[in-house]
C-alpha cells in the first residue's frame, strides 16, 4: 500500500470489449464510427410469444479462447464476456502482471445481475431431477461477484478486489471507483469494467410487461428500435456484453512507456431516492452526479465537449436526462449551439444493462483518444423536450473533456469524466 494522494493522476492504458458491435476494440470502434448496428432478431430463446423481437446479441464468441474449458462449462455468459474483456484490456495495456507486482494490481469489475441463467437452470434441475442433481459448483459461479473473482484467477491480479452493483450504472461506478482505489494508494493499477448477459426469456418478459421495451418505426427494420432522444422513441432494447479498462498511475505508465488513451479526471455518484423504476423529476439525481464529477477535480463545464449519455430511448428517461444536462451545462446544451455533442451509442448496442457503463466508458475514451464522435444511429426527428445537439453522423472534432453518464434502476446515478492526454 501507498499513502493516499487524491491528486494522483490516473490514466487508461488498456481497453477490452465484447459487444453486439464487435468482440475486440478495433471492430467495436469501427462499428460505432461507421454506424453499424448490432441489433437484430433474438436467437437465444423462442420469441414467437412476444411482440418485441429485437436485442443486441454477442455473436461469434468462443469462451474457451479466454477461459479453461472446464471452467466455461461450470459458468455462464456474463462471466465469459467479463473475463474476455478484462484479459483484452490487460494485454492491450502491455502491463505484465508478475509475482512481484500482482498484489498491487486490483480488480474492480461488476455486474448488474450476475449469473441468473445458471440459477434458473439449477432450479429447473432441482424440480425435474431432485436435489441430489443440483450442480455443487453453481453457487460460486452464479454470484454477482463471480466474474471479479475469476478475473483474479485468470490474470493473477490479487490486490484489492470488489464488485460494485448499481443496476444500469454499474459499469460507470466500477470504472470510476477503480481510479479512486489507485488514488487511495491501495493499488498501482486496476482492471476495471463490468459485464452482463440479460438475454434470458424471463428478463425479456419482465421488461416487456414493465412496458419498457421499444419497437421499430412502423415498416422499418429492427435496427431502428433504439433511437435515443428522437421524438418517435418508444422504449429500449436489451443488449449484452462487457467492457474492460486497465487503469494505472500516470507516473508508472510514463515510466514504462505505455500508450495512454485518456486520463480519468472526474467522478460523481448520487441517488434519486424517488422510485425504483422512474427517474426523479427534472433528473435532479443525475444532475447532482454530473455536477459532482465536474467539481471533484475542477473540470471546467464549458470545456466538456462530449457526453455519452445514458440515452436508453425511453420517452420519460431521455427527457429527464436532457433536463439534467441542461441543469448542469445550461444554454451550452442547446441543439442550436452545437457546442456540447451528445453521442448515444446505445442506438447501436442496445441497453447492455450492468455492462452499459463500461462499454460506454470505452466508447468515450476512444472519442477522446481519436478526437472522433460517433453519430447516434436512428436519430431523425428532434424532440423539443430534448433540446440537445444529438450528433446524427460521425464527426471529427476537438474533444478536451468527455463525460459518460448512466442512470440505474433504483435511482442510482453515476458520471465519469475523461480528459485528453497531451503528454503533460
Amino acid at each position: 500500500m501507498r499513502k493516499p494522494d487524491y491528486n494522483r493522476r490516473v490514466v487508461v492504458t488498456g481497453l477490452g470489449v465484447i459487444s453486439p458491435v464487435g468482440n475486440d476494440v478495433a471492430t467495436a470502434w469501427s462499428s460505432l464510427v461507421n454506424g453499424v448496428s448490432g441489433l437484430g432478431e433474438i436467437t437465444k430463446f423462442d420469441i414467437s410469444p412476444y411482440d418485441h423481437r429485437a436485442a443486441g446479441e454477442v455473436r461469434d464468441f468462443d469462451a474457451t479462447a479466454w477461459m479453461d474449458p472446464k471452467a466455461v462449462r461450470r459458468s455462464e455468459r456474463d462471466m465469459h464476456y467479463g473475463v474476455a474483456a478484462a484479459k483484452q484490456a490487460v494485454a492491450d495495456s502491455g502491463f505484465e502482471i508478475t509475482d512481484q507486482n500482482r498484489a498491487d494490481v486490483g480488480v474492480v469489475f461488476g455486474s448488474g445481475a450476475g449469473g441468473q441463467l445458471l440459477m434458473i437452470e439449477s432450479y429447473q434441475t432441482l424440480r425435474d431431477k431432485g436435489p441430489n442433481r443440483v450442480p455443487p459448483t453453481f453457487i460460486a459461479n452464479a454470484l454477482v461477484d463471480s466474474t471479479s473473482g475469476m478475473i483474479a484467477i485468470e490474470t493473477g491480479a490479487i490486490g484489492h478486489n470488489v464488485c460494485i452493483v448499481s443496476a444500469c450504472a454499474t459499469g460507470t461506478h466500477n470504472v470510476a471507483e477503480a481510479a479512486e482505489v489507485i488514488r487511495r494508494g491501495d493499488c498501482i493499477a486496476v482492471i476495471s469494467g463490468s459485464t452482463e448477459a440479460p438475454l434470458i426469456e424471463v428478463a425479456h418478459a419482465g421488461f416487456g410487461n414493465m412496458r419498457g421495451l421499444g419497437s421499430p418505426r412502423p415498416g422499418e427494420p429492427l435496427t431502428t428500435v433504439s433511437r435515443p432522444f428522437d421524438a418517435t422513441r418508444n422504449g429500449f432494447v436489451l443488449g449484452e456484453g462487457a467492457g474492460g479498462l486497465f487503469l494505472e498511475d500516470l507516473e508508472l505508465a510514463k515510466a514504462r512507456g505505455a500508450r495512454i488513451y485518456a486520463e480519468v479526471v472526474g467522478y460523481g455518484s448520487a441517488a434519486d431516492g424517488w422510485d425504483m423504476i422512474q427517474p426523479i423529476e427534472h433528473g435532479t439525481g443525475s444532475a447532482r452526479a454530473m455536477k459532482m464529477a465536474l467539481d471533484r477535480r475542477g473540470v471546467p463545464a464549458d470545456e466538456v465537449d462530449l457526453i455519452n449519455p445514458h440515452g436508453t430511448s425511453t420517452p420519460v428517461g431521455d427527457a429527464r436526462e436532457a433536463e439534467a444536462i441542461w441543469t448542469v451545462f445550461g444554454e451550452r446544451a442547446a441543439g442550436s449551439r452545437r457546442s456540447l455533442a451528445i453521442s448515444a451509442t446505445k442506438s447501436m448496442t442496445g441497453h447492455m444493462m450492468g455492462a452499459a457503463g463500461a462499454f460506454e466508458a470505452f466508447a468515450t475514451v476512444m472519442s477522446v483518444a481519436e478526437q472522433i464522435v460517433p453519430g447516434t444511429l436512428n436519430y431523425r426527428d428532434p424532440d423539443p423536450e430534448c433540446d440537445l445537439w444529438v450528433v446524427d453522423e460521425t464527426v471529427r472534432m476537438p474533444v478536451r473533456y468527455a463525460l459518460s453518464n448512466n442512470i440505474g434502476l433504483g435511482g442510482h446515478n453515476g458520471a465519469v469524466i475523461f480528459k485528453r492526454y497531451d503528454g503533460d
